[in-house]
């Protein structure tokens, strides 16, 4: 049975090869864990550029969802957006604000949720618009309809995560749309970044201008999508705010809405785990953990990148004990390897992966039946919080 709002006192966990001051008794293996001061810091940056840029910066939940933390974050920004009812509601509950929605696709079945929870609604294509317009005419005071437009530009390199392939589904081309926007859109919307740096969001705004310009006089809104990553560590917060000024002057007439979702959970957190077995074949050895890849941290498999693990080296250093890491579920390509350890790893050990906040929880699955980490909070003072754990009957119920 799931318990919620407790704080667990039974795990053992042997501190032998890395620095883990905030390890204790209190935190079960496995468990996200939040640290709330690292939370503030990427608040306190993200407000400033919305206050300085005189912007208006929004929570994507598709990366970041852990609502028991949104009193926290609505003490710097009050706004969120969402892709589906489900967030849309969530976004009214625990954000206590209705929605930026959109959607590739609503259906008649779900419109109703997405016009009650909604303050503004995009819609990914014109038939979309069409068919579903009508139904907010009689909400007009309360919802502004926007439109997905696509630059058919990005420069974003992995295709699986590339809004504008050749192809794509997402947004509506230019050579669609005529000189004049179909009566009620009121906004403009485009999502072309990817953890992406200010430059590359000022290359697309010369392409949006290049194929929609024409429309920016006449609107409302431009919504800049996410993957704006202002809290990376090399990011250049000021040329953004300078930016978006210029933006501004350019187009008074428009409110400017950006939604990242990785930068509000960037660096604040990590996944606890434990190391429960280590086997060896043709002179590889694995250290299994007691969580997966594919069930809990899923875009290192997709994008794929290598997280870093706290102690360890992500090559092979000669001289030192070298593993890949196996998941604990039966998919075989459940791992990743290599990292090099400091000192022999020991069944017991904890291997921490960091920042595994954004884009982790959301994703998760429960492949397999293997359990789920605890959602867990580290605040200011020190104490610990245990958001929620996961038993038998979460798994047993999301199978039937």
């Amino acid at each position: 049975m799931s318990k919620n709002n407790t704080t667990s006192n039974n795990c053992q966990l042997s501190i032998v090869n890395c620095q883990l001051p905030i390890v204790n008794c209190q935190l079960n293996s496995p468990s996200y864990v939040l640290e709330e001061t690292l939370l503030r810091k990427n608040l306190s940056l993200i407000k400033s550029v919305k206050d300085r840029a005189g912007v208006n910066i929004i929570l994507a939940f598709k990366a970041f969802a852990m609502w028991k933390s949104f009193p926290i974050v609505r003490e710097y920004i009050p706004y969120s957006t969402a892709s589906s009812p489900f967030e849309a509601q969530l976004a009214f509950e625990e954000m206590g604000s209705p929605a930026h929605t959109y959607s590739p696709a609503y259906t008649e079945k779900d419109f109703p949720a997405i016009m009650r929870y909604s303050s503004h609604i995009t819609f990914n294509s014109l038939s979309q618009f069409e068919r579903f317009y009508p139904e907010t005419i009689k909400n007009l005071s309360k919802i502004s309809c926007g439109l997905r437009i696509n630059p058919e530009y990005s420069e974003v390199g992995t295709d699986l995560y590339n809004p504008c392939a050749p192809g794509s589904r997402l947004g509506v081309i230019s050579s669609l749309l005529k000189d004049k926007l179909p009566e009620g859109i009121e906004g403009l919307h485009f999502h072309t970044l990817c953890e992406s740096s200010s430059y590359d969001l000022e290359k697309t705004l010369k392409q949006v201008e290049s194929k929609f310009g024409r429309f920016l006089p006449r609107i409302k809104w431009l919504n800049m999508g996410g993957g704006h990553l202002m809290t990376g560590k090399d990011y250049h917060v000021e040329h953004l705010i300078q930016l978006l000024q210029n933006f501004k002057k350019k187009y008074p007439n428009l409110e400017i809405i950006l939604e990242p979702g990785s930068a509000f959970a960037w660096q604040t957190g990590y996944l606890l785990s434990t190391v429960v077995d280590i086997v060896e074949n043709q002179g590889i050895k694995t250290a299994i953990v007691d969580v997966s890849f594919t069930c809990h941290m899923p875009d290192c498999l997709e994008m794929p990148y290598k997280p870093a693990i706290r102690g360890a080296r992500p090559e092979t250093v000669p001289g030192k004990p070298v593993y890949r890491i196996g998941g604990n579920s039966c998919l075989s390509g459940d791992f990743m390897g290599d990292w090099s350890f400091d000192e022999p790893l020991k069944i017991g050990d904890p291997v921490i992966f960091e920042d595994m906040i954004h884009y982790t929880v959301v994703k998760t699955s429960m492949f397999n039946g293997v359990p789920h980490p605890d959602l867990v909070l580290i605040k200011t003072d020190g104490v610990i919080e245990t958001y929620r754990q996961f038993g038998y009957e979460d798994y047993k119920n999301r199978m039937s």
